[in-house]
């Protein structure tokens, strides 16, 4: 995150988009530093997180009205629903005192969608939420024993809003990117691989959702994280390496920020002929630990171990694409990280 916000720093960019924006962290750092920011995801619970964080205006908030009803969803007393069944008693996500809980305080925001809060408390429940859980920090599986977090109670805290202004949009990039600018940087980082975002953070989506859906497997997965209309060609092999090269082309920006990993579909090379249509392009790398289940493996609803944990290291690509002057500029203090092409 220090790379990508020096290197926006650098840019000298007023306005950028985010083009996978996800928990908004990158979208939020661009927004941090002044910019009028666009976060764009296919998720549901990415277009809550981009409209607390990025499309609204903490300036514009009544901070006043918004710790009063911080206050009274605190209070109010659980009540056993969908959430405490299929994530607490059937799972193990957050154990059922607090589940209750949360199925009480999102049962209180449903009937007040029209509220301009509501993205701002449901985001606050979300983030409670993950603060208690029992979980390696993905929620494809759960920890054999509870975690020391998970008894601690459910508290909603105020969001870090952010002053300025910004947009929220839920779609599929290849479709948006053509649609959506101008812009002066355009951040991309697609999906790496099959595991589709939605799968990782389906109880996320549930909150968001909240359709009380059929599920399957041990992490009582959302039904639709294995039905094809809900994936993107980002997760298919076949299909990945001309959308990615479809989003770069098409997306309305002068300068683009790609990021990747050398445990992907694409290579180094391809990465460089992909944006090589944008103009000057620059690529560093840097090495970065991979996900927890890849150093503690993967366990089943008993708790006894099902795979084995892999290599605990991977490299981090960045490239930076357009005018030479400027994408010079921006990568000139990171000299050291600096590649030319896939060793």
């Amino acid at each position: 995150m220090p790379l990508l916000s020096d290197l926006f720093a650098r840019s000298g960019a007023s306005t950028a988009i985010d083009m996978f924006s996800g928990t908004t962290r990158v979208a939020r750092a661009f927004k941090e530093h002044g910019a009028d920011v666009t976060a764009v995801d296919i998720t549901r619970y990415g277009e809550v997180l981009a409209r607390c964080y990025v499309a609204t205006d903490s300036n514009l908030v009544d901070l006043d009205r918004l710790a009063s009803e911080l206050d009274r969803l605190n209070t109010l007393s659980g009540h056993a629903g969908y959430f405490t069944k299929t994530f607490c008693l059937d799972a193990r996500y957050v154990q059922p005192f607090n589940g209750e809980r949360v199925d009480a305080i999102r049962n209180d925001l449903e009937g007040r969608q029209d509220d301009p809060l509501f993205s701002v408390l449901l985001t606050s429940l979300i983030e409670a939420t993950d603060r208690v859980d029992s979980t390696t920090g993905v929620q494809m599986a759960y920890l054999k024993n509870w975690a020391p977090r998970s008894h601690n109670p459910l508290e909603l805290r105020l969001p870090n809003l952010l002053p300025g202004p910004g947009r929220a949009v839920r779609g599929n990039a290849v479709d948006l990117a053509p649609e959506l600018g101008p812009f002066d940087l355009a951040y991309l980082d697609p999906p790496y691989n099959q595991h589709r975002y939605i799968a990782n953070y389906h109880i996320w989506e549930t909150l968001v959702a909240w359709d009380d859906p059929d599920h399957y497997g041990i992490a009582n997965k959302r039904v639709e994280c294995r039905e094809p209309c809900s994936s993107s060609p980002f997760n298919h092999k076949p299909l990945m390496p001309d959308a990615l090269r479809s989003v770069i082309a098409a997306v309305n920006a002068r300068l683009v920020v790609l990021s990747y990993n050398d445990e992907s579909w694409l290579g180094l090379d391809e990465l460089f002929e992909a944006c090589a249509g944008r103009g000057h392009v620059a690529a560093l790398a840097f090495e970065s630990g991979r996900y927890v289940g890849a150093t503690i493996g993967i366990h089943n609803r008993e708790g006894h171990k099902v795979g084995t944990p892999g290599h605990r290291k991977n490299l981090e690509y960045v490239l930076v694409a357009g005018p030479e002057d400027m994408v010079e500029h921006m990568v000139e203090p990171y000299g050291k990280a600096r590649v030319d092409r896939a060793a």
